[in-house]
């Protein structure tokens, strides 16, 4: 319950402070403007106009069609995989509006409107959603999200994979507005820095880079997503809506928010220092996610044969060697680095920029032992001796 308004809460005191002068965190409550300016129906058109422009992008014929889990009535699901295809589309309608003379900084000029419009969607969505599980079948419910307690059902999602005909909810949201929506945000937040000081600084155009190059990674390897938590296990509700929808692309935009109206320079050699920060992160994540998808589609692939594994009794086997041997949960480090390296840009003196860190830190930590929790459950005494052979969780010689 304090969630579902704990966490909006959180996205304005955000934007908010990034918008005073000082910006710092211990001004709370920041000054609030008055309430009738967050609501303007052109931002709320235009995001229902965006959110359809990628719901039509996700039906088209483009792409491959593939197969989910099993589920539990031994059934599996198909989805098309086009978000890459889709994001070229998009690029190509932002130009093509861009060339027409639309303003991107308009994005900066309405950010909390369009944050407003955002939580505003995401409740309608949740709601939606709650009312729809009520009706569903009982194999097609959330193992999370069926308490019995309407209130948690709705934030945590009765439903583990509604849909609308072929249209997948969860897994449209998962990608498309939200991720294209933050790199969007990004843009705006360059052009409108632009706008005020004729060119966009380094530290803006580091910003703009790592997290495009982050969104990009995320849609080309769109397939991987379909074995992840939120996929297979969470349900669709309040909590993965407003997270997909409003918390994404505005608070992950952080740092290029803050950059507009707190411009940091960068010397050369701090740039580079950052830039193979960043790089170093990215391998990281990168190559310890091939791996592991690699071998689940196929342990016989020479990428991977050369590798420890752990028998177990499901008849799966355990990496335990490669970057799987290194740490328990490998790509989640490479996460963490890349998430430093997106904040140093905006220099040393605020802590604001810095809270996409600490969240995701929080919320890793917290998933890591949701994970080993099911990984324990799932394969017994394997997990033991795979847990006693890689003692460390996420941070080498540390946790």
């Amino acid at each position: 319950m304090i969630l579902i308004f704990l966490m909006p809460a959180t996205v304005f005191y955000l934007l908010l402070t990034c918008r005073t002068e000082q910006a710092s965190v211990l001004n709370f409550p920041p000054p609030l403007p008055p309430l009738s300016t967050f609501w303007s129906p052109h931002a709320f058109l235009l995001l229902l106009a965006w959110v359809g422009l990628q719901a039509a992008l996700y039906m088209l014929p483009m792409g491959k069609v593939t197969e989910g889990i099993v589920l539990r009535d031994k059934s599996r699901l198909q989805y098309r995989i086009n978000a890459f295809h889709a994001m070229g589309v998009t690029a190509l309608v932002v130009g093509a509006g861009l060339a027409a003379g639309l303003r991107l900084s308009y994005i900066y000029d309405h950010f909390l409107q369009l944050a407003f419009s955002a939580l505003l969607l995401a409740f309608g969505l949740s709601f939606f959603l709650y009312f729809k599980s009520l009706f569903a079948p009982e194999t097609t419910l959330a193992p999370g999200g069926n308490s019995g307690n309407p209130i948690y059902d709705f934030f945590m999602g009765h439903e583990l994979n509604p849909r609308i005909g072929s249209f997948d909810l969860k897994y449209f949201c998962e990608l498309r507005p939200g991720l294209l929506g933050w790199a969007l945000v990004n843009m705006a937040m360059l052009v409108k820095e632009t706008e005020l000081r004729g060119s966009p600084s380094l530290a803006m155009l580091l910003v703009n880079a790592f997290q495009l190059l982050y969104v990009v990674d995320a849609l080309w390897n769109e397939e991987a997503i379909l074995t992840t938590m939120d996929i297979v296990h969470d349900g669709f509700g309040f909590m993965l809506a407003f997270g997909d929808l409003a918390w994404v692309p505005f608070t992950y935009s952080l740092q290029a928010y803050f950059l507009v109206n707190h411009p940091q320079k960068l010397s050369l050699p701090v740039a580079v220092g950052i830039l193979l920060l960043n790089g170093l992160g990215y391998c990281i994540f990168r190559s310890a996610n091939s791996q592991k998808n690699t071998f689940r589609r196929n342990p016989n692939d020479p990428r991977v044969t050369g590798l420890k594994t752990i028998p177990t009794a499901t008849g799966r086997r355990l990496l335990v060697s490669g970057w799987w041997g290194f740490v328990r949960h490998p790509n989640y480090l490479g996460d963490l680095v890349m998430a430093l390296a997106w904040s140093l840009p905006c220099g040393l003196t605020h802590i604001l920029p810095y809270f996409y860190v600490f969240y995701f830190t929080v919320l890793l930590i917290h998933r890591e032992a949701r994970d080993e929790h099911q990984c324990l459950r799932k394969y017994g005494l394997a997990w033991q001796e795979y847990c006693r052979r890689v003692p460390y969780r996420i941070f080498p010689y540390l946790y």
